[in-house]
């Protein structure tokens, strides 16, 4: 033992403070159990009752206990403020540093927790829309569809959101169900152009192409809206009129249309309507 009391350095000494520190908890701690070790003994020639005299033992004991902890935490007080000080500095650059990562995991949660989107939905976050393929704590992966917001086409480009964008920004989720969804496009027109009859043929053709399974879009979205206490809109395909701007008319078609076939729909009622069929005013000669 003397040997390994050797390496001990001959100059280690310890700061004046951290002495008397240190010295005032031995008394202190001394003072308690001094006390203690007195009161129980007292207690215990005194108190006949054992109900009694075991009730002010623990009383004792505990309100001793208290008391140490109060004389430790007035003693050690500035270094125990200074300690929460520095765990509270870390803390903040910790915060600082990470501030993406957690939004990104916050993201992650709210996400998750609102339920809004699945693998293979079709949304749109800010200008990033798409279809999604992957999900993870921190980012979530869409093959870009497109072109614009109307455009129903892979780009063949993937893109990669941080979750972080989900805590600030909306989500339009395109898949209102897991079987079908209503499809909206936009034919313009000029006002001086046939219209009336471009708006009948657009009808016709949709309610054709609907026809083959309008049935069962009906019973789905009957059951999707008893499910989700929902009041569905009709699925009959309709022809509205919109007027943007001076001398201009633009009909818009709504129809319901199966996930992943919108656009072979559009196209193919698009080119029925237009491929023999000129609603363009004649100039007159």
């Amino acid at each position: 033992m003397l040997e390994s009391m050797a390496f001990v350095p001959a100059n280690l000494s310890l700061p004046d403070n951290m002495l008397r520190l240190l010295i005032s908890t031995g008394l202190l701690i001394l003072a308690i159990v001094i006390l203690r070790t007195l009161t129980a003994r007292f207690i215990r020639r005194s108190v006949a009752s054992a109900e009694l005299r075991g009730r002010l033992l623990v009383n004792f004991r505990n309100g001793f206990l208290l008391l140490a902890v109060l004389g430790l935490a007035l003693i050690w007080g500035d270094q125990i403020r200074s300690l929460a000080l520095s765990i509270v500095a870390i803390a903040v650059a910790f915060v600082v540093a990470t501030k993406e990562l957690i939004l990104c995991v916050s993201g992650a949660i709210l996400k998750s927790g609102a339920g809004s989107f699945n693998l293979g939905d079709r949304i749109q976050v800010k200008d990033f829309r798409g279809d999604v393929i992957d999900q993870t704590l921190l980012a979530t992966t869409i093959l870009e569809v497109g072109p614009g917001k109307t455009g129903h086409q892979r780009t063949g480009r993937m893109i990669v959101i941080p979750n972080a964008l989900f805590v600030s920004e909306p989500v339009v989720n395109e898949s209102f169900t897991d079987h079908w969804d209503f499809h909206v496009f936009t034919v313009p027109f000029k006002r001086e152009d046939n219209w009336q009859a471009a708006q009948k043929a657009l009808l016709a053709a949709a309610n054709r192409q609907c026809e083959p399974y309008l049935e069962s879009v009906r019973k789905h979205m009957n059951k999707f809206g008893v499910s989700r206490g929902l009041e569905v809109p009709s699925v009959d395909p309709r022809v509205t009129i919109n007027t943007p701007a001076a001398g201009e008319i633009h009909l818009t078609v709504r129809l319901p249309a199966k996930s992943g076939q919108r656009s072979y729909i559009e196209q193919t009622i698009l080119s029925e309507v237009f491929a023999d069929t000129d609603y363009s005013a004649k100039k007159e000669g």
